[in-house]
This record gives C-alpha cells, structure tokens and sequence, in this order.
C-alpha cells in the first residue's frame, strides 16, 4: 500500500475531519514511526458512537500499517467527576469492561483487538517527567484558551468548576507529546485540545515530537458524532448553523439511554429503542437513523443492505450506496418504520459476537451494575 493509498484508507468514513492532510503524507514521507492514540474517559456503558465509531477508525488505521493504542484515561475521568469520582472504581472498570467492551468492538468493525496496545493513564502520569510536559505545554497556552477548552469535557463556559479541570486539557495534549503520538485520534466534540497540540508542537522543549532534527506537527484526527435517537431540543431546524449549534445536545449519549445503543443490548432492546427513535419521513438532514446507516451500514460501498417489507408494501428492497436509501427515503418510497426495523436487525447481527462474548464472561458487566454512573 502506498502513502496515498494508506491516506485515503485514514480519510474515509467515519473520519470527518484530518489536521491536516498534507502533514500526514509529511509524516509518512520522512519515515518516523506511524504512532496512533486515542483516550477514553471512563464513564459508563460503550454505546455505538464510541464503539464502532472509533473501532471502525482503528481498523483503517491498523490496515494502513500504523501502530495503534488505547489510552485508559482514569486520572482524567477522576478529574471529570465520572463513576462518582471514585479513582479505584475507575481503574477496575478500565481495566475490565472497557478495555474488554472496546476489544470486541474493534473486532466486530474488522480491526485485530490483538495489535492494540492499552495503556492505564496513571502508568505513565505517575512518571515525573510526564509533569514537566504539563508544565510545558501550559507556559505556551493562555488561561483563556484553557477556559475555552474544558467544554470539551462536556462541561459549559459559564459552569462552575473546580480548579484541577483547568489542568485537564494540558494532560490530554502532553498525553500526546509523552507517548511520541503522531496520530491524535478523538470524536469531534474533543477537537480543541488536539488543536493546541498542533499550535504548540515546535515550541515544546520536553517530549516534543522529532524525527532527524525536525520537530514535527501531530496528525489530529476527528471521527464523526453519531446522533442520539432523541428528537432534537428544537424542531424544525431551520439552518445549519442552528444544526451546529444543538449538534452538541443531540450527540449520542450514555446519559440518556433511549438516545443509545449499547454494544451489548439484547435483541429486544435494540429492536425498542429504534422503534422509538426520531426519524420523520423524508427527513434526510437531521435523521439519526439514516446517520446511523451512513456511518454504520454504507461505512464501506457498495454493500448490500436490504430492507424485508411485505409485498403490499412494495416487497423486499437492497440498497448498495446510501445516496439510493437516502433518495428514496426523501421521496416517501421508504416508510421510516421500515428503515428503523431495517437498521435494528442489522444491529442484532453485527453486535452479536460482543452479545455472546459477555455471555460467556458475564463479570464486566456485573461490576458495571454496582458503580454509580455520573454524566
């Protein structure tokens, strides 16, 4: 596989945006060691946007030859207030659950759990030097900037916090210089964090990224948001940019159960929560169950997706693009009720192999039952 080739693997779906392209085939071109990461709080059930939105991106990933990793991020979800801010609680579910719930998932999506490395954030924070990065990177950016940059732990502007969130965003770009990360790998919601990487990459003096005497830029890569089942807080949207700003609230969520799917929902659960999903017919903008099939279904094209209707409703229909479901769905040809059962049993099945392995090892989920989840 060529650099173009290995680019474009990286580009495609769900990837929704790469800072920037031109430095990535930089990067493959001077020889450095390709180094992928991303970080995950800890904070509750895996649902379908973290699962197979940043499983299938592994998969690409590893595909084009790059080494990939899985930062546990225990200290930081400690610092963000999730499980009850209970640090050893954190770590045990890191360490079973996620870390197991993220490995089937990146199976399912056709990435090798095998050739990813986890790592427990407090394996290295607990390192001095780690610090010395942290101190680093803050004496290059502005409290102001920091203050812009906590939203995206989910938290407000105008919220009142407690002082160790201010540190939070520093940690998340040295987790990057510290780990040699040429790849920083996020939802789009955590945007903010990797762009001062990229700001303050040639002025660090500790753990800057360098190949042969050059200090280089990481690569941020930012996959797409799936959108929760719950009607949005405000309908009709009007614009898109009114659609930019509600994105945010209309994410998938753990907090919100009935906007998720969990990667081991039973049959029946999944079958509930798209019948009552959000999905208006000939809606195509703002349809989280089309953006589902988009980035889920038609991940790769052509495929074969097909859609069981009895016959006096125009019988069984296979799609291969999702530019036919989508044109079809805007004409009235495709009942909503139809594309929710569609897209549920597709879930059914792809899920499967996560369903049956926490079958066979029920402890994870057992564990998860006991702790207390905070948004």
């Amino acid at each position: 596989m060529d650099v173009e080739e290995k680019i474009q693997l990286i580009k495609r779906k769900p990837t929704e945006e790469l800072l920037t392209e031109e430095n990535l085939r930089h990067l493959f071109e001077v020889g450095i060691p390709m180094q992928h990461y991303i970080g995950f709080e800890i904070s509750g059930y895996i649902h379908l946007g973290t699962g197979l939105m940043a499983g299938a991106k592994i998969a690409d990933l590893q595909k084009a030859g790059i080494k990939t990793r899985i930062f546990l991020a225990d200290w930081h979800s400690w610092i963000n207030d999730k499980l009850g801010g209970d640090l050893e609680t954190i770590q045990k579910v890191a360490l079973t659950y996620f870390k197991e719930g993220m490995k089937q998932s990146i199976k399912v999506m056709g990435g090798d759990p095998d050739k990813v490395e986890f790592v427990l954030a407090s394996e290295i924070l607990e390192k001095g030097d780690y610090w010395q990065t942290v101190i680093d990177i803050s004496k290059n950016v502005t409290l102001a900037r920091m203050m812009r940059s906590i939203t995206i732990m989910g938290r407000q502007m105008g919220e009142s916090i407690d002082f160790a969130k201010l540190i939070y965003p520093a940690m998340q770009v040295a987790d990057i210089f510290y780990q040699g990360v040429t790849i920083a790998h996020a939802g789009m919601d955590q945007r903010k964090a990797h762009v001062i990487a990229i700001e303050v990459a040639q002025k660090l003096r500790y753990h800057a990224l360098e190949w042969k005497g050059e200090k280089l830029k990481p690569v941020a890569l930012h996959h797409h948001l799936l959108l929760g089942l719950q009607e949005p807080p405000v309908w009709p949207i009007e614009s898109e940019e009114q659609f930019k700003e509600l994105k945010t609230q209309m994410k998938m969520s753990k907090s919100k159960p009935y906007s998720a799917v969990f990667i081991h929902d039973s049959p029946e659960e999944i079958k509930q929560k798209l019948r009552k999903a959000f999905c208006p017919a000939r809606e195509v903008k703002y349809n989280p169950v089309l953006d589902w099939a988009e980035y889920i279904i038609f991940r790769e094209e052509p495929t074969e997706f097909t859609i069981h209707r009895p016959a006096k409703f125009g019988g069984d229909v296979t799609y291969t693009t999702f530019e036919e479901l989508k044109r079809d769905f805007a004409e009235g040809k495709l009942h909503p009720l139809d594309l929710k059962n569609a897209v549920a049993e597709y879930l059914i099945e792809l899920l499967k192999p996560v369903r049956e392995y926490f079958e066979k090892h029920p402890e994870p989920l057992e564990l998860m039952r006991q702790v207390k989840i905070t948004r």
